[in-house]
């Protein structure tokens, strides 16, 4: 079977690569992620679902971020592996949920690196130059600024081509400016002009009810700009000291980002004059620069040009920061065993994965060309985001049962309440997307099958194997996903009207059998995990390593002559 590697096959591609990266650079690499476009768009867009309540969305996903987070922090730091979200449901339930959730997980964050270059050139259409107006129709970019876009994908793609040590540096250096930046036009805003009394205009706090919080949660892209927790993890290979630097990066980049986004969120909805809420609302705001645009209405030139300027440097940190961790996922993908033995290679001079660089290039440029909008692109994000998390809360308490032995630098005790709280609220979240979305990209993530078939059933049957009787745990252990995404699916389509539904459910006892389900799948989940080879492998690779570290410690103690 392709899912039973050796540990020596793993051991030697991943050894190429540089534990160079401290608390700092991986926090770094963490806020960078989370601070990209969503605070250039976020605001407006939630405030348009929400109203003033998107202040509330904001801290609601910054708990549902921060309780999945700590899931993946155990992981993290158990297996410091390069790519390391998408290995995890392979470890704890073998190859048909390793590779959904992989597949979930590498969707949300490839497509992520065109979104930070379409929001860099949605951005630069409000220059009062004719052909910056003509990047962008809107709604989306023109053939003109797809064209701009492809040639920052391009530049992400070679800041990354070279040296790990190269794109920490830079990438340090940008997160200090999209910190500094933010927080300068929080506080810009709210002085030039804080009136209160928007909180009452159109509605109210709540003009579209509370559903719509929830909603603006799940498409606004506030899902899409915390999602960035998760890069320190697959950059966990190349992590000095995974076990506490992993946890202090994560759950730091997420606090840090939620004060500031807040605060952006506050400034936008006190800054917006009272004569732009007309008829439609919040809703019927249309700035193609939301921050920029205001800070010009203020007077606030300079704080408008300094926007222009970050609306390059903030998606492009991020974009680089994605284009770095992305290649590290496709080498975790291969080596689970489902993509070819190249996009395993790491460079052994620069240790960067150079042709799962290249393909994720390729992919990033096809969403481009379907995508052209930031909007849309956020909502697809999103949730397939919401998809891929929910491995997380079910893996760690997973390999608590069926692995008790494994080294856990990061074992936090309320894990076992953490963990279901964790699956609940994902897939809440996962509900709020409203249908049809949400059925349109659980949709997508059954695009990815045919692929795990191949390598799975189909090439073993071409090499004169009969994969069906080791390929049998595997399905047995993987139903609940795939039963999990059916109901849900199902559930959002019979739902209430206020997240898209039929409106079969009752508002309100929608939101409790989504709760239960997710409960009961959560139980499912961590019952059906087994010791599948993978895991078994990657035990034995991480206790040979252990002792090839303390047999080094050993001899760094050593007297000098010994």
């Amino acid at each position: 079977m392709t899912t039973t590697k050796t540990p020596s096959a793993e051991q030697g591609s991943r050894s190429h690569y540089r534990r160079s990266l401290g608390t700092i650079a991986l926090t770094a690499t963490g806020l960078g992620s989370i601070i990209g476009s969503g605070w250039l768009f976020g605001a407006q867009r939630a405030a348009a679902i929400a109203g003033p309540a998107a202040i509330l969305a904001w801290v609601i996903g910054a708990l549902v971020a921060l309780t999945i987070a700590l899931t993946y922090s155990e992981l993290g730091a158990m297996f410091p592996k390069a790519g390391g979200m998408v290995r995890y449901g392979q470890y704890s339930h073998g190859s048909l949920a390793g590779y959904l959730a992989a597949w979930a997980n590498w969707i949300a964050i490839v497509s992520v690196i065109p979104g930070e270059a379409t929001a860099s050139v949605q951005y630069m259409s409000s220059w009062k130059f004719g052909w910056a107006q003509s990047l962008y129709d809107g709604k989306e970019l023109t053939g003109t600024g797809v064209g701009l876009a492809s040639i920052l994908l391009i530049f992400y793609f070679f800041m990354n081509w070279f040296a790990i040590s190269l794109f920490a540096k830079t990438n340090t250096a940008i997160t200090v400016f999209k910190v500094v930046v933010p927080v300068l036009t929080a506080s810009a805003l709210m002085f030039a002009h804080f009136d209160t009394h928007n909180l009452a205009r159109q509605g109210g706090f709540t003009p579209n009810g509370w559903s719509s919080v929830f909603t603006a949660v799940a498409v606004s892209g506030i899902v899409w700009a915390y999602n960035g927790f998760q890069s320190p993890l697959n950059l966990a290979g190349e992590a000095r000291n995974p076990g506490k630097s992993l946890p202090k990066a994560v759950i730091s980049s997420i606090i840090i980002a939620l004060v500031i986004y807040v605060a952006l969120q506050v400034a936008f909805l006190m800054a917006v004059p009272g004569d732009k809420l007309g008829a439609h609302g919040w809703a019927g705001l249309n700035f193609n620069s939301p921050l920029a645009d205001l800070a010009v209405t203020w007077g606030l030139n300079w704080l408008a040009l300094l926007l222009y300027a970050d609306a390059f440097i903030s998606p492009s940190g991020t974009g680089m920061i994605y284009a770095a961790t992305t290649s590290r996922m496709i080498h975790g993908v291969q080596e689970n065993g489902h993509l070819p033995g190249v996009f395993g290679k790491v460079d052994k001079k620069t240790g960067v994965p150079r042709p799962a660089l290249l393909l994720n290039l390729v992919i990033a440029f096809l969403f481009l060309a379907v995508f052209r909008g930031w909007g849309s692109l956020a909502e697809i994000v999103s949730i397939a985001t919401v998809i891929s998390y929910i491995t997380g809360p079910v893996a760690v308490m997973a390999l608590r049962r069926i692995s008790p032995d494994l080294v856990r630098p990061v074992k936090l005790r309320a894990m076992p309440v953490i963990a279901p709280i964790a699956m609940i609220f994902g897939s809440l979240v996962l509900y709020w997307g409203r249908w049809p979305l949400t059925g349109k990209v659980i949709l997508l993530m059954a695009a990815g099958l045919p692929v795990w078939a191949w390598y799975e059933i189909g090439k073993p049957l071409t090499q004169g194997r009969k994969p069906w009787a080791e390929l049998a745990p595997h399905l047995k252990a993987g139903a609940w996903m795939v039963v999990y995404l059916l109901v849900m699916a199902s559930v959002s389509w019979a739902g209430g009207k206020e997240f898209g539904g039929k409106g079969y459910i009752p508002e309100g006892v929608d939101l409790a059998i989504v709760a239960a389900l997710g409960l009961a799948f959560y139980y499912w989940g961590v019952r059906s995990a087994w010791r599948n080879p993978t895991l078994v492998a990657t035990e034995a690779e991480l206790a040979a390593e252990a002792a090839e570290d303390a047999a080094d410690g050993d001899k760094d103690k050593a007297p000098v002559g010994a």
